[in-house]
């Protein structure tokens, strides 16, 4: 059996989310309970894949050594709690390009499965907004809702894609995800 694989989204999922951005280490704020809900993933043989529009760099607001600063102290704080982010795939472009990687496309998605050679049919991907859940829904994904970040606006102002779950936060979906929690 292949191994176990999560998408999550970052901003709103892992980290608290900013209408300014994320721009620097200093600003990536982990989600209480984010970092242990990886861990545990981890530990029961997941892995955890994140997929993450970054548009500021399109837009000029950091550049990709302040992306790798980011994620380089999101990582450390993942394996200080015991967890692993196997891989982190981003989209660079602003939001009026025509990229098939920022999500709702599911161009990331599709580069996933690619690069870890499975399909994504059933795979839980963790997200905040429409587009995290429409792009996870069109690679064969399964769409799962956290309230953390945009989720609650989400949930009451969109239609969301048929069968996705809805959770308070990623340490709530992750319970699901092994069996320890309800939907």
């Amino acid at each position: 059996m292949p191994g176990k694989l999560v998408i999550l989204d970052r901003d709103g999922v892992i980290n608290v989310d900013s209408v300014q951005f994320i721009k620097n280490p200093a600003e990536w704020k982990p989600i209480p309970g984010s970092l242990e809900a990886i861990a545990r993933l981890t530990q029961n043989g997941y892995k955890v894949v994140v997929a993450t529009n970054q548009s500021g760099i399109g837009r000029g607001l950091f550049d990709m050594e302040m992306l790798n600063q980011i994620h380089a102290r999101m990582h450390k704080e993942v394996v200080a709690t015991g967890g692993r982010i196997t891989a982190i795939f981003y989209c660079p472009h602003a939001a009026d390009s025509k990229c098939e990687c920022r999500k709702p496309k599911p161009g990331m998605f599709r580069r996933i499965s690619e690069t870890f050679n499975t399909d994504l049919k059933g795979v839980p991907a963790i997200g905040d907004s429409l587009r995290d859940l429409q792009a996870a829904a069109a690679a064969g994904c399964l769409p799962v809702l956290v309230m953390t970040g945009k989720g609650e606006k989400t949930k009451a102002e969109e239609t969301l894609p048929e069968g996705t779950l809805e959770f308070a936060d990623l340490a709530a979906a992750v319970d699901h995800l092994l069996g320890k929690g309800k939907a």
